[in-house]
């Protein structure tokens, strides 16, 4: 019984949420909904925050088993790769425009302190990531492998942009033709990625639960010290004198010291960061720079 009680205040929930919004919607308005006492809610879930997090982790559940369904059982036979893709591409965009209060992969969320909802966050945008690789690798081949998380984040970001531009009734493309322009976009940018071999710039580490801590001193100073090093293979090509380079290498290599240092000596910083300024080629990384370490 309490089972069932929980499945109908989730869907009178979600119901409500997707109708009313977030903040517009009461436990009261709740509670009305399914025929139940407030307190006997907050039996249930502990808060409308608590609330919310359970119908955002149960639509992605769904929208994961759904598609699931449909690739096991629901492709014509004979199906190519990419014909599957684009299928699962249009079921996608059909249940995101549903959906949309709740998709971690278009909408902001209406809470965002809540450690609860943090943490099932991660998960579901870890598993989110995990089925679009799988999906490009199935559909384009293993020779994607390489770059496969680079295509997943133009993919997702392919999606987002064309769906709110349905929702905000600007794009008047049929969903199936819409999807399909998806998939046919994608196949050149794969194509060339696999043809030119880019160095990549996505990598496993974007499923790792610890890159979702922006917060997170050891994570940015591992992000700096990364871009630090691209910053020298920049210097390496630059025009000038071989003791010129060697200079500009030893002074990233001092600014990368210093940043790793437990408290950084701001005015050493500076005179470093002045230092390299001095190239114009240079002066757009140590833009960047300043946005990595504030």
């Amino acid at each position: 019984m309490t089972d069932l009680k929980k499945a109908n205040v989730l869907d009178a929930a979600m119901d409500l949420f997707r109708n009313k919004g977030y903040s517009a919607t009461s436990m009261q308005d709740i509670a009305e909904a399914c025929g139940m006492a407030k307190a006997s809610i907050y039996k249930i879930f502990t808060s409308k925050e608590a609330l919310f997090t359970a119908t955002f982790v149960a639509c992605h559940q769904t929208l994961l088993e759904q598609a699931a369904e449909l690739d096991r059982s629901g492709m014509p036979l004979g199906v190519s790769p990419k014909e599957k893709l684009s299928r699962l591409n249009e079921f996608y965009l059909y249940y995101i425009l549903e959906n949309h209060l709740f998709m971690i992969e278009f909408n902001e969320s209406p809470i965002t302190e809540n450690d609860i909802y943090i943490e099932a966050e991660k998960k579901i945008n870890n598993a989110l990531l995990t089925w679009r690789k799988e999906m490009l690798i199935e559909a384009f081949g293993n020779q994607l492998e390489p770059h496969v998380w680079d295509a997943v984040m133009i993919f997702r970001g392919i999606l987002r942009e064309y769906t709110n531009g349905v929702l905000q009734k600007v794009v008047s493309q049929p969903i199936p033709e819409l999807a399909d322009f998806i998939v046919d976009r994608m196949e050149a940018i794969v194509q060339n990625m696999i043809r030119t071999a880019p160095k990549p710039i996505i990598g496993e580490w974007i499923v790792e639960p610890r890159l979702m801590n922006s917060n997170d001193e050891s994570e940015r100073k591992g992000t700096v010290a990364e871009f630090l090093k691209a910053m020298e293979e920049r210097i390496q090509t630059l025009p000038l004198p071989s003791a010129s380079l060697k200079e500009l290498s030893e002074v990233v290599g001092l600014l990368r010291a210093e940043v790793q240092a437990e408290q950084p000596n701001l005015t050493l910083l500076r005179v470093l960061k002045a230092h390299l300024e001095a190239v114009p080629e240079l002066r757009s990384y140590l833009r960047q720079l300043k946005l990595l370490m504030t």
